[in-house]
């Protein structure tokens, strides 16, 4: 059980919105846990996990979309183990394509907005500028190819949705870089973190946000497509744990090393900035991940 923050209100609906529900795939997800703290007013939501939507099984989730009586549907859970999809892209592919593609065609056919997230990883991290929505897509990896595998099938299904590309994902809860740079910073003098990776943390509560927001849009009549999500100002991971290291009030000492010096098994892209100027269109600003970062330090006691 998690507990309950308020979140937006479910502002561009219609007269009458309260009452609406969400559908979530994904209950124990950083994304889908803000989700289920941060309901807008007046809203309700079901939430899925594997033992009632498996997405290793995309028939199974495109029945629960059928079987469900919500009003739009969001796609928080997926694949995330990036160097293990490197070995195992065909199950990657299933979780991260297939299951959004069957869950937006399901969507589509009832009439139902469907918001499903996505990652930077779909580029290819060339050059110093932020890749725009409509910037050629290249992966460097299995990851990045399962993930827009998953675009093109939300795409192809023909409903309203939103694909919702974000990046560096953190928050209070599960595995992420703030919670591993605070436990090695706790017992470590100094720590060397990649420096020339560069793009924009977003904290998990951010996005849960930002996709009641985008779904509140959809509802309301606004056109959909890929948008652009992630925290400001763009840093490199380096940058991000002094930062931490910093609010937290450890003395650990960040080494900036590059990329080559922390070999892994799928190679990460090296530019990760994202143009989220189409953020406006849905009245929604981007966030300043300092402000998340306090936040999850707060909600962790550090």
């Amino acid at each position: 059980m998690v507990e309950a923050i308020a979140g937006p209100r479910w502002r561009g609906c219609p007269v009458g919105s309260e009452g609406l529900k969400a559908l979530v795939f994904g209950k124990t997800g950083q994304v889908a846990q803000e989700l289920a703290r941060r309901l807008p007013a007046g809203v309700t939501a079901e939430f899925l996990d594997r033992d009632q939507a498996d997405l290793s099984d995309p028939a199974a989730c495109a029945a629960a979309v059928m079987a469900s009586d919500a009003d739009v549907v969001i796609n928080a859970a997926a694949w995330t183990a990036v160097d293990k999809a490197e070995t195992e892209e065909a199950a990657a592919l299933i979780v991260n394509g297939d299951a959004p593609g069957a869950m937006a065609r399901a969507a589509a056919a009832r009439g139902l907005p469907f918001l499903h997230i996505s990652t930077d990883y779909v580029f290819d991290g060339a050059g110093d500028q932020p890749f725009g929505v409509g910037h050629p897509v290249a992966p460097l990896g299995a990851y990045g190819r399962t993930k827009l595998a998953g675009e093109q099938a939300v795409q192809a299904a023909g409903g309203v949705h939103v694909i919702m590309r974000t990046s560096w994902v953190v928050s209070a809860h599960g595995a992420n870089f703030v919670k591993t740079m605070l436990r090695l910073g706790a017992t470590r003098d100094s720590l060397n973190v990649v420096a020339d990776q560069i793009g924009g943390p977003t904290a998990a509560a951010d996005i849960a946000d930002a996709l009641y927001v985008m779904a509140a849009g959809l509802l309301a009549g606004k056109p959909g497509g890929v948008e652009h999500f992630a925290g400001a100002p763009d840093c490199s991971w380096a940058d991000f744990a002094r930062e931490i290291m910093a609010r937290a009030g450890l003395t650990c000492v960040v080494q900036g090393i590059p990329s080559s010096a922390y070999p892994t098994p799928a190679k990460r892209p090296l530019n990760s900035r994202l143009d989220c100027s189409g953020l406006a269109g849905f009245g929604h600003a981007r966030p300043d991940w300092r402000n998340g970062l306090d936040n999850i330090l707060q909600e962790l006691a550090v």
